[in-house]
């Protein structure tokens, strides 16, 4: 992998990611750009403890543009975008309207591929390969960033998740604290510890779904499963069997692997409602473990925590979706219409032939 850092036109950093040595990545961003002004404020909620991003500069953003006038898309003759260059492998740069910057952290946008109309599933495994190690190379980068204590990795697809551009892309954001989640799962981690004389509910969590009927494939350094107590109507859950507390923290066995293994899950997901549905909508999301202190947390250290990718729809069948209605919504219960076993199931007989 090459990497290649600039700077567009308003300052903002870009960073190509090549599979070849030997790419020269030149270009000079010529658009006449203002520097970049955001608002982005943290508040914290007094009584749910949580902190949530106000950024009111984000309601400017762009907005479903024609295929023709895509901001994701390489520069050509006198159409130009984000990325200066006519071609690129994989593009990562400063979001324009970023819900969290400066001193509330920041965030990033990863543009897979070049090729407007293809999505991650279309990805070759090197492609996919050359993704991980950016999203690895990004975690690390940013980890160092003084404000910054969680870094996120996910993509968002499809109109129904709400996504502005219809571009193969995801985002990174780096947070200036623990995100409520995640503060969620390290409460559950330190108890289990306390109980078990110093056991990992990660380890034990894997251990359990290995046995069970709810793995959806797995190989030598990953498995992925539908959880016991599955939130979505499709969910699953993809870990590495050796746990380690983030991306930086995979071999070289199992970044080699996980491609093939990632890129099979996708293109299940886009079978499961049957030939001529639309691609399914999609969010992916690394969960990993924070670099800040974890003092809150008593007794337990980032290496207790483990790194795991969560895929799942909103699409509950051929035409519905899930709505997160009152129970979820105003109470955070969540009311699942597929047993996890009959999702496991379903997610199997969709298998590539």
């Amino acid at each position: 992998m090459k990497k290649t850092s600039t700077r567009l036109a308003d300052g903002r950093e870009l960073i190509y990611y090549d599979q070849r040595d030997d790419s020269v990545r030149d270009a000079v961003d010529k658009r006449p750009l203002d520097r970049t002004v955001t608002t982005s404020e943290v508040r914290r909620d007094p009584l749910l403890g949580d902190s949530i991003a106000v950024a009111s500069h984000r309601q400017g953003r762009t907005y479903h543009p024609p295929a023709d006038e895509c901001p994701l898309c390489p520069s050509q003759g006198d159409r130009l975008s984000e990325i200066p260059d006519s071609s690129y492998d994989v593009v990562v740069f400063e979001n324009r309207f970023p819900s969290l910057a400066g001193d509330s952290g920041r965030c990033e946008v990863v543009c897979f591929t070049s090729d407007h109309n293809a999505s991650f599933a279309d990805l070759t495994e090197e492609q996919a390969r050359l993704v991980l190690d950016a999203w690895t190379d990004r975690t690390s980068e940013l980890s160092h960033l003084p404000s910054v204590e969680q870094v996120f990795c996910f993509e968002n697809r499809g109109a129904e998740i709400g996504v502005t551009l219809g571009h193969p892309h995801g985002q990174i954001y780096a947070y200036p604290f623990t995100t409520p989640r995640t503060a969620l799962m390290l409460r559950s981690v330190a108890a289990h510890k306390e109980a078990t004389g110093g056991g990992n509910l990660f380890d034990a969590v894997l251990e359990r779904e290995l046995a069970d009927e709810r793995v959806v494939l797995e190989g030598e350094h990953w498995v992925a499963f539908v959880p016991y107590a599955a939130h979505w109507p499709y969910e699953v859950h993809l870990y590495p069997k050796r746990r380690v507390p983030d991306l930086l923290g995979l071999d070289e066995d199992a970044r080699t692997e996980f491609p093939k293994v990632y890129l099979e899950l996708l293109r299940r997901f886009d079978r499961i409602f049957g030939e001529g549905e639309p691609s399914t909508p999609y969010i992916a999301a690394w969960h990993q473990a924070p670099f800040g202190a974890l003092e809150e947390f008593e007794g337990v250290n980032r290496d207790d925590f483990g790194l795991h990718l969560e895929l799942f729809t909103i699409r509950r069948t051929s035409g519905k979706l899930k709505f997160l209605a009152g129970s979820e919504s105003g109470m955070n219960v969540f009311i699942n219409d597929i047993s996890p076993e009959a999702a496991a199931q379903r997610l199997r007989e969709v298998a590539s032939s």
